[in-house]
């Protein structure tokens, strides 16, 4: 599909992967006997989820997350592969980017795009550290 959610399936299909795996891994460190001691005092499976599971693999969710927009911010190659490079419809930053590298003349804005680039990442970077801190602060924990 040559339009904007081809654009964003290519980037899913990209970037998710390394939201599982850092879910994944969130997930397996949590501590099966916090659960188990929920359940034994009469937590439902659901209520084990929302409130032992969930919180304690919050921060995985929010990395992974931060990963997978990160990846998808700099995705090339699938979404030139299967959506093109058509302005105003599927193109990307990168994409732009590499269409103002190839005319003649445009490297200014090629600059501009790889400046908003950066501000995107670094502000992504802030967000999720600072999100990061919040779960922390609610779980007790230091860092």
């Amino acid at each position: 599909a040559f339009n904007w959610k081809g654009a964003v399936l290519a980037s899913i299909v990209v970037a998710l992967p390394l939201m599982v795996r850092a879910v994944r891994l969130s997930f397996e460190n949590v501590d099966s006997k916090l659960e188990q001691a929920a359940s034994t005092l009469g937590a439902s499976p659901l209520k084990v989820f929302f409130t032992i599971t969930l919180p304690l693999t919050l921060p995985g969710i929010i990395t992974g997350t931060m990963l997978a927009f990160a990846r998808s911010l700099g995705e090339f190659g699938a979404t030139i592969s299967f959506v093109s490079n058509i302005p105003g419809e599927t193109q990307t930053i990168p994409l732009a980017m590499y269409t103002f590298i190839e005319t003649p003349g445009s490297e200014l804005e090629a600059m501009r795009l790889c400046v908003i680039s950066v501000v995107i990442a670094l502000g992504s970077l802030l967000v999720s550290e600072w999100m990061s801190r919040q779960c922390s602060r609610r779980l007790g924990a230091k860092r």
